[in-house]
């Protein structure tokens, strides 16, 4: 975007002032929190909101979410960014009704492909590989979207549509070996890009919880039930049952949404009854705790992966308290050694991903980390981390090498600094900085 709206030129002057005393820490936020705004976002003619996600032409489902969460208070006073963010609500919809199990999009239907994936993509589609998270992530910015600013505009037969595309397609992901049309192959790619089993994955039993191909760092899932995705999706839809709940939408059918919230309310507790029945394990050093991904035949991985929904950020997305106690014996061994993904170096010390390579920790992990922790210490050591971390570009990235941060991946990572800066806002908030 050429102009940035007012209402976050003055939100960044009234934070950063805060941030005097932090001289370095004040160039970071001033940086990271108008960074998508300024480098990604692209209003198109008919009123809708296009996001690049940084240093890949292309709009992730994901991403788009994450990259704009810091600017939902302003929606409240700011008929502009309440405009951006209700043509990206616009976009993220029209995508979903495209192809649900695509997790990113071109700007037009030109045919762009990360690479020629099997089956073939449509024009719009620029990969295709499913996520549960991908179809959490619309709702989740929808639901912020009107709680901060009270705009139903959203809530049209257009919405409607695409929630009932959701809705269906995780009840078929229920069954996904029996009932799933879906499947995914990639030729000569790394073990991680591309599921296995003629594209299907590996196989799994009926749990409750609904299947995802990848994890959303988009690395193929191991098991099929990854719990942390399970657990947005719960959240997910929680908030269409309040958001149904208030609204007679769909051009006054009742009964259409009478079908919607009772199919919402009922996959809610089979996805949330199969997380408690299947999702929960008991280790010999931290009791109950999460398991990260499951096949439902008691096979599961523990570990937790840098990318958000993590079993980490399960405070942050609304599935628990912060002071649960299984999330607290959860969070105990993902910032430990037993964590495979859980990297330690000279320079710091974090959450990483196979995604990228071994040693190198995740600034979104970092900054989750600081949202999700309840003691103080740790938060101003974690913004410490952050900030000594950034290589001197001014930016956070994806990854970075634990003993030596000039090391890393992604120089424009859009979503990373976002986070950041919510991050900082939160640790503010709290009184500690």
């Amino acid at each position: 975007m050429k102009n940035i709206p007012a209402s976050v030129t003055a939100h960044i002057e009234e934070t950063a002032a805060k941030l005097k005393k932090y001289p370095k820490l004040e160039k970071l936020y001033r940086n990271c929190y108008p960074n998508t705004l300024e480098t990604t976002a692209e209003v198109l003619p008919d009123g809708s909101t296009f996001l690049y996600t940084g240093d890949i032409p292309a709009m992730w489902l994901r991403d788009s979410t994450a990259q704009v969460t810091q600017y939902l208070p302003l929606t409240k006073d700011d008929p502009e960014i309440r405009s951006i963010l209700r043509g990206l609500i616009v976009r993220q919809m029209f995508y979903v009704r495209c192809d649900p199990y695509a997790n990113s999009f071109n700007l037009e239907p030109v045919g762009h492909h990360y690479v020629d994936d099997r089956p073939v993509c449509n024009d719009w589609v620029w990969e295709r590989k499913y996520e549960v998270d991908s179809l959490c992530y619309p709702i989740r910015l929808a639901y912020l979207y009107w709680k901060a600013c009270g705009d139903d505009s959203i809530f049209d037969t257009a919405f409607v549509a695409s929630i009932e595309t959701i809705v269906d397609l995780w009840i078929t992901e229920q069954h996904h070996m029996t009932e799933s049309s879906y499947y995914f192959k990639r030729p000569d790619c790394r073990w991680i890009d591309t599921l296995h089993n003629d594209g299907r994955g590996y196989p799994v039993n009926y749990t409750g919880m609904t299947w995802s191909g990848f994890r959303p760092s988009d690395d193929s899932c191991t098991f099929g039930y990854p719990i942390a995705s399970n657990m947005f999706a719960v959240v997910s839809l929680r908030q269409l049952h309040e958001i149904f709940a208030a609204y007679p939408m769909a051009g006054g059918d009742e009964k259409r949404i009478a079908k919607l919230l009772a199919k919402i309310d009922t996959l809610c507790e089979e996805i949330e009854h199969g997380i408690q029945m299947y999702g929960i394990v008991i280790h010999p050093k931290y009791g109950k705790m999460y398991a990260c991904e499951t096949d439902g035949f008691g096979n599961h991985i523990l570990a937790d992966d840098a990318n958000v929904p993590s079993l980490l950020s399960a405070p942050y997305l609304g599935f628990c308290a912060p002071d649960d106690p299984i999330y607290l014996n959860t969070r105990a061994f993902i910032l430990s050694e037993d964590n495979p993904f859980y990297y330690a170096g000279k320079a710091a010390k974090g959450v990483g991903s196979p995604h990228t390579p071994e040693g190198y920790i995740w600034h979104i992990a970092l900054s989750m980390q600081g949202l999700t922790a309840l003691d103080a210490d740790e938060i101003r050591a974690l913004v410490d981390t952050l900030v000594s971390t950034d290589a001197d570009t001014g930016y956070m990235h994806e990854g970075f090498d634990a003993n030596d941060p000039a090391e890393f991946t992604r120089a424009w990572f859009a979503w990373s600094n976002s986070i950041f800066a919510e991050f900082i806002e939160s640790a503010l908030e709290k009184g500690i900085l």
